[in-house]
């Protein structure tokens, strides 16, 4: 499994930024060359997107690690910060974008009206960035990987820009020469929305959120057909980003031995490891049968 994630996360890293070193280069040379701002600020955005892939695959490789004595829980966490360092960047891009933007706003001398090739380049760059973007999302959805996912949503946000472009370019052709600029400035703020959205997710990821309420259920009956019984409960899942830990309480019959009732512990963890992989180990706690207590404790009294 992790063979396969590695060689995932690798080759989607590589298509992205192959990819958008091309489309930056072709951006802005065309945007130059035809006197779109608007195709500028793509070319910038798309070169942010190289930065965002290194970044997202180096934290996907340190969340490969395996634990060690100072991350004896591993280092899945890694995904999720560099999807923070992606926020970080998307902002910067943003504010240059912006503020050029308002500047050829506000001195409307400094706008010129770009040509048709501007807009050919708008049209390669959607198709370009749906199929990319399409791909990196369903690899890091495949391979379970934050950071990957990030990166794709992150390249996502290129399709509207560069229909953005389009629009634009269209339109300062017909006598509106001021809404270049004003595409650049929308542009910027599709990225704020992107960093927005993957700050929460990352945020979120970080402090241990629930990924589904599936999970939860899905947990309780693997615990429930090991023991026969209903008692599965106290389920916790600690989410690393990449994998996730459980802890959850089953209750036996309070005659048996403590031989018999850790067997069933074990079977219960193997069993939960083995059919959910996203699960990369579960600890349970067995209680007697019909005990009642506040599971709120730190210690069972």
């Amino acid at each position: 499994m992790d063979e396969f994630r590695s060689k995932g996360g690798l080759k989607a890293a590589k298509v992205a930024i192959i990819a958008n070193c091309i489309l930056t280069i072709l951006n802005i040379a065309v945007g130059i060359l035809s006197g779109s701002y608007a195709l500028i600020s793509e070319g910038a955005h798309t070169l942010s997107d190289v930065a965002t892939s290194i970044i997202a695959y180096v934290g996907f490789q340190v969340g490969q690690k395996p634990a060690d004595e100072d991350h004896p829980i591993g280092h899945g966490r890694a995904e999720a910060i560099s999807g923070l360092l992606i926020v970080v960047f998307l902002a910067i891009i943003s504010y240059e974008i912006i503020t050029g933007a308002f500047d050829k706003i506000f001195n409307p001398e400094l706008i010129t009206i770009p040509d048709t090739y501007a807009a050919i380049m708008a049209i390669v760059g959607i198709i370009v960035n749906l199929r990319i973007s399409t791909y990196i999302i369903n690899v890091g959805k495949e391979i379970n990987s934050p950071a990957i996912v990030a990166d794709g949503k992150h390249q996502k946000t290129d399709i509207f820009s560069s229909v953005a472009v389009l629009i634009g370019v269209i339109v300062s052709n017909m006598g509106y020469p001021i809404l270049d600029p004003i595409v650049g400035l929308i542009i910027g703020i599709l990225i704020i929305k992107t960093a927005y959205e993957i700050a929460k997710e990352n945020i979120d990821n970080i402090m241990g959120k629930l990924p589904s309420e599936d999970l939860i259920k899905e947990i309780e009956q693997i615990a429930n057909k090991v023991t026969n019984t209903n008692t599965a409960h106290d389920i916790k899942v600690d989410y690393m980003g990449s994998y996730a830990l459980v802890s959850l309480h089953v209750e036996l019959d309070g005659n048996m031995t403590l031989n018999e009732s850790h067997k069933i512990a074990h079977k219960v963890q193997e069993s939960i490891v083995n059919e959910i992989p996203i699960v990369k180990s579960a600890i349970v706690h067995t209680c007697p049968l019909g005990l009642e207590y506040n599971h709120e404790q730190e210690i069972d009294k």
